[in-house]
């Protein structure tokens, strides 16, 4: 259902994921196509046209909760593709299907190609895996990756930078602001 109404507006899907809880709660992940930023409006916007379809087709029976989020800064890895676009960045991956009794691994992503995500774990090994073998994979937040996020303008300032350089202000003006104590306003 989300699928067509992502493409009109140049988005990809990313990851659907339902959770469980006296309201559960339907969690749909997107991003712009190619993995360009995505903001609060691509998500409102996608929001506003599925809503109406969700209450026609009445996927979950049960009253639900719909969340529309971007996948942010330590995004899930959950495409084909994905793991190729952040090579030289830390990742974890939990495998379906244990190898030698391990299902959990952390690593530098290496590669990905026909064979699948390459990740260089610590002992130096490797772990080569299809994405659909994988019950679980991210990125894990690093210094590095931080960097390439703000470096692509993947990621809002964060305190202490500017974010309107070149804004003037009039200093005149009081950084209080009068509050009428009938409304709280």
């Amino acid at each position: 259902m989300a699928e067509p109404l992502l493409a009109e507006l140049g988005l990809e899907l990313v990851r659907v994921r339902i959770m469980g809880g006296r309201r559960p709660l339907l969690q749909i992940m997107i991003e712009k196509a190619g993995g360009a930023p995505t903001d609060v409006e691509d998500c409102a916007s996608f929001s506003r046209m599925l809503s109406p379809i969700l209450e026609v087709e009445d996927p979950i029976s049960e009253a639900y909760r719909l969340e529309v989020s971007t996948p942010g800064i330590d995004r899930p890895l959950t495409r084909e593709g994905d793991f190729g676009r952040w090579v030289g960045h830390l990742a974890k991956v939990e495998l379906a299907v244990p190898i030698e009794g391990r299902r959990r691994f952390q690593g530098i992503i290496v590669r990905e190609d026909e064979d699948g995500a390459a990740i260089e774990l610590d002992d130096e090994s490797e772990l080569v895996a299809k994405v659909h073998e994988m019950t679980k994979a991210s990125l894990i937040l690093t210094d590095e990756l931080i960097a390439d996020a703000q470096a692509s303008g993947e990621m809002p300032p964060q305190p202490g930078e500017t974010a309107f350089d070149g804004l003037e202000t009039d200093e005149d003006e009081s950084d209080t602001m009068d509050i009428d104590e009938e409304s709280g306003v």
